[in-house]
């Protein structure tokens, strides 16, 4: 059987007899991934702590029948300890691998993993409020898996916005014939933005009121668990206190890592691609392209 590398974001382990665990994995090239890390529960295992959620590794696996195996670990940039340090930071960390892990499979993209990672260094660098970043990167997987929101046009006809009515179910914002009895009317703040979170326009992000986040997140949250067609246990513990509702201040920068491929440069939430056409966004706005150099260690 061969081997293989691949860079990582570790999302969840579990344990798998006296001292092995099964980690749960998104890569940059292979998708999603379950393997085998034999004796990581020893105290004196190598690479026990380089396989912890949150964290990204240089990781070596040799391919098995149903589980690979992990024969080596190295860590690319650690984001547990600064994440963990901070409630928020970790329940909003939570709930992003929890989506990860229910929205990926072995045929992810690179930008899927490029968007975890950057979202991860985001929250261990308190560049943004936790539930705004939390909020942002559910709404960009989103729309990278094929179910973009519209925040703009009428989801259904298409017809130029802007309009009030969100459906969940029909995809965004709806214009009058389509919106149901008793849809929920959004104010022109709450589309602002959420359109901001959408695209990356942090400035804007930044600049709303509690009032507004709160709406926002309700309707993100919403959105989510219908197109994944299941309910994310995470989200429930998310602290969306007010004290999250700004940037906290800035904690010791995340040194550089340097790898074999060269130092992984640690930046904000990386900017994914102009979604196609036929996407309900609106026409003004575009996914920020993703930073291909970024790595990620789970």
């Amino acid at each position: 059987m061969p081997l293989y590398r691949d860079d990582v974001v570790v999302l969840r382990t579990h344990k798998l007899g006296e001292a092995d665990r099964i980690v749960t994995m998104l890569s940059r090239q292979h998708g999603k991934i379950r393997a085998v890390a034999k004796g990581v529960r020893r105290t004196a295992s190598k690479f026990g702590a380089r396989l912890e959620p949150f964290m990204v590794a240089d990781v070596q696996f040799y391919e098995g029948r149903n589980l690979d195996t992990i024969t080596q670990a190295e860590t690319i940039a650690s984001y547990g300890a600064e994440i963990s340090a901070d409630y928020a930071s970790y329940t909003a960390a939570s709930a992003m691998v929890e989506t990860a892990d229910k929205l990926t499979e072995a045929d992810a993209t690179q930008q899927q993993y490029l968007l975890l990672v950057g979202a991860l260094r985001s929250l261990a660098r308190n560049e943004h409020g936790s539930s705004l970043t939390l909020d942002s990167y559910l709404l960009r997987a989103l729309s990278m898996a094929g179910w973009a929101p519209s925040f703009f046009d009428c989801a259904v006809s298409g017809v130029a916005g802007p309009h009030s009515a969100f459906v969940v179910q029909l995809g965004g914002v709806v214009s009058d014939e389509y919106a149901p009895p008793g849809t929920p009317r959004l104010d022109a703040a709450t589309l602002g933005l959420l359109g901001a979170l959408l695209t990356g326009d942090w400035a804007e992000a930044d600049s709303s009121g509690e009032r507004v986040r709160s709406q926002a997140s309700g309707i993100v949250a919403a959105y989510t668990q219908w197109h994944l067609e299941r309910g994310l246990r995470s989200l429930q513990h998310v602290d969306r206190t007010t004290q999250n509702f700004a940037p906290r201040s800035r904690v010791r920068p995340i040194d550089t890592v340097s790898t074999e491929n060269g130092p992984s440069a640690a930046s904000t939430l990386p900017r994914s691609s102009t979604l196609p056409r036929s996407s309900t966004l609106p026409r003004s706005s575009t996914l920020p392209t993703p930073t291909a150099t970024e790595s990620t260690t789970a």
